[in-house]
């Protein structure tokens, strides 16, 4: 079994007071698409700046291919990073500026040096752009310019700190798809930082979570998406209905639960455990969209009047009154039911589509 490329080990870190990363302890494997994924200030551009030697750990160690790190200067680690501004020379064209690091390396000849930068623009789509400025190209094309520089470095791994956030919506979208294919064509290992969910998703491989500097879930996207590990991620991850509900009982893989005045099953979540209990108030987690409203009574549903509906291009999003609560649906346009405001209808979800998780985390008043 191959070892794992890099190594995080009870990772700390602290700015003064604040314990800003806490106990960070995951793997990194080699040629994958790793995603750091949470909210402002969850500490994951700390822990990309701790890998790169950016920053100084407090506590931990920092493992490459089975040797610590943590103590070598940022240049002395084979380790690239990508910032969000890019951070190309701007007084040197597109071939020097991917040039730059073998040359200040004096890693290779001019002539191999030639090869090399065409071999990786084109890597990036960029061949025939040698004598451009960088003020003479756009926000896709200096990402990429920014990646080759540092692919032809040959790194054991690329960090990318929220690269695609100063782009507008349309050509993010594009560069996930390109960063992705780019990733699996250089086989260099990505740790990608974001607070955008859909980014994680579209593009990884494998996600950590991170909120308050501790690692929530970590695992492949479907993984996150369907089986949340705690509230946290319920919420982070995906549009849910998050709904305070009381547990009846449980009989092998269901919960009998009794969400306002309607009576359900529900398959457990891997994670709820003993933390969801006959008798106890549980949190009941649906997504939005794998929700489904019908005008006749269904086995295993429960009802509600119809408070709007919105028409959004393929989707309709309706939010329904059940019990006093607002549940919010999203289906496409290819849906049999024709309800309108103020009918009686009734909701049900597919079997993955909703997980039952304990109430420990909830906020009254809030999502979390």
């Amino acid at each position: 079994m191959q070892e794992p490329l890099l190594q995080l080990k009870k990772l700390n870190k602290y700015y003064g007071s604040s314990h800003i990363l806490k106990d960070i302890t995951f793997d990194i494997n080699y040629g994958e698409f790793l995603t750091l994924l949470g909210p402002s200030g969850c500490g994951k551009t700390t822990l990309l700046r701790c890998i790169a030697g950016l920053e100084a750990i407090d506590s931990g160690d920092i493992l490459l291919n089975g040797a610590s790190i943590k103590d070598l200067a940022p240049n002395k680690r084979n380790i690239n990073t990508v910032f969000q501004n890019y951070a190309l020379f701007p007084h040197l064209n597109v071939y020097d500026n991917v040039a730059y690091g073998p040359r200040v390396k004096k890693s290779m000849s001019e002539k191999e040096l030639k090869t090399r930068v065409a071999d990786f623009l084109e890597l990036v789509q960029m061949s025939g752009y040698e004598k451009r400025m960088p003020h003479q190209l756009s926000g896709g094309q200096r990402q990429r310019i920014a990646i080759a520089r540092a692919l032809i470095n040959e790194p054991d791994i690329l960090l990318l700190d929220e690269p695609l956030g100063a782009l507008d919506l349309k050509l993010r979208k594009y560069m996930q798809t390109e960063l992705a294919h780019l990733q699996k064509k250089a086989k260099t290992t990505f740790v990608y930082v974001t607070h955008d969910q859909e980014e994680a998703l579209n593009m990884s491989d494998r996600i950590v979570v991170i909120n308050k500097g501790e690692i929530q879930q970590l695992g492949n996207p479907r993984e996150i998406y369907n089986n949340p590990k705690n509230l946290f991620v319920a919420d982070f991850i995906g549009d849910r209905n998050i709904k305070k509900v009381k547990v009846l009982e449980k009989n092998n893989n269901y919960f009998r639960i009794k969400l306002g005045s309607s009576i359900i099953d529900i398959k457990c979540s891997d994670y709820a455990g003993g933390g969801c209990n006959p008798g106890e108030t549980a949190i009941l987690a649906i997504h939005m969209d794998k929700m489904k409203i019908s005008c006749t009574e269904i086995p295993n549903s429960f009802s509600g009047e119809v408070m709007s509906v919105h028409y959004a291009g393929s989707q309709i999003r309706s939010e329904v009154n059940v019990d006093g609560e607002i549940v919010t649906v999203i289906e496409y346009q290819n849906n049999n039911s024709d309800y309108n405001i103020g009918d009686k209808v009734y909701i049900s979800w597919e079997e993955s589509g909703a997980v039952l998780l304990p109430l420990e985390d909830y906020v009254e008043g809030s999502n979390v």
